[in-house]
C-alpha cells in the first residue's frame, strides 16, 4: 500500500487548496525567474486525457501586446455589463483583472490539431479543456505555495485573442493568467466577499448512484 504524506505536509497541500484565490490585485514586482519556470513545470505536469498535454503558453513580454490585452478585455467587461443587464451596475463596480499590474503575463491556449487525439475524446471532446484546466489548477496551487497570487481572466473575445497573438487556426485561447506578488490574499474569494454568490454546501453538489435519488 502506498504510503501518505507526513502530516505537515499533507497540511500544506490542503492549505493551498483552501487559500488559492482568484487574484486582481498585483504588486508591480518582478517574478523571480526560477520561479516562474518552478511554475510552468507544475502546469506542465497536470494530467491530461490520452497525456495529449493540450496546453501551448503563451508568455506576454511585449508592452503593446499587454495593452491590447487590458482593450480586448475592457471591451467585453462593457459587454457582459450589458448582458447581464439589472445586475450590470454591480458587475461594473468589481475589479475583474489585474492585466495592468502583474508582473507576469500570460496566455493558456489549446492547441492546435487537437481532432486527431481520440483516445478519451471519442464521445467528450471537452476533455482536452479539462486537462487545460488541470495545467492552470496545478500552476495556481503552486503559485499560492510560493506566495505568488494568479487571477484567471476570461472575459475576452476569443478571435480578437487569437488575432493580437498570432494563434494558429484549430488553436484557441482559454485563459490569461495574471501571476505576481500581492500584498495579501483575500481572506475569500472576492466574488463571495462583494455578495455576487456564496459558496454552495458541498452536500448539495454531492448525490449517490443516482441525480434523483
Amino acid at each position: 500500500m502506498a504510503e501518505p504524506f507526513s502530516d505537515t505536509e499533507r497540511a500544506a497541500v490542503y492549505r493551498a487548496i483552501h487559500e488559492r484565490r482568484d487574484m486582481r490585485h498585483f504588486l508591480p514586482d518582478p517574478v523571480d525567474p526560477a520561479i516562474l519556470q518552478r511554475l510552468l513545470q507544475a502546469a506542465h505536469h497536470a494530467p491530461s486525457v490520452g497525456f495529449m498535454q493540450p496546453w501551448r503558453v503563451i508568455r506576454i513580454t511585449a508592452p503593446e501586446l499587454r495593452a491590447g490585452l487590458v482593450e480586448i478585455v475592457e471591451r467585453e467587461r462593457l459587454a457582459t455589463a450589458e448582458a447581464l443587464g439589472e445586475r450590470g451596475g454591480a458587475f461594473m463596480k468589481l475589479k475583474v483583472e489585474g492585466i495592468r499590474d502583474c508582473g507576469e503575463l500570460l496566455v493558456m491556449n489549446l492547441m492546435d490539431g487537437r481532432e486527431a487525439h481520440i483516445f478519451g475524446r471519442r464521445t467528450l471532446p471537452e476533455m482536452d479543456l479539462a486537462s487545460v484546466a488541470c495545467a492552470i489548477q496545478n500552476m495556481w496551487l503552486a503559485a499560492r505555495a510560493e506566495g505568488l497570487g494568479m487571477g484567471w481572466v476570461s472575459l475576452f473575445d476569443v478571435d480578437a485573442v487569437r488575432a493580437l497573438l498570432g494563434v494558429p487556426v484549430g488553436a484557441k485561447p482559454v485563459a490569461i493568467l495574471c501571476l505576481g506578488h500581492v500584498a495579501e490574499f483575500y481572506p475569500a474569494p472576492m466574488l463571495q466577499q462583494e455578495g455576487w454568490k456564496q459558496r454552495m454546501e458541498l452536500q448539495d453538489c454531492l448525490l449517490e448512484n443516482r441525480w434523483d435519488a
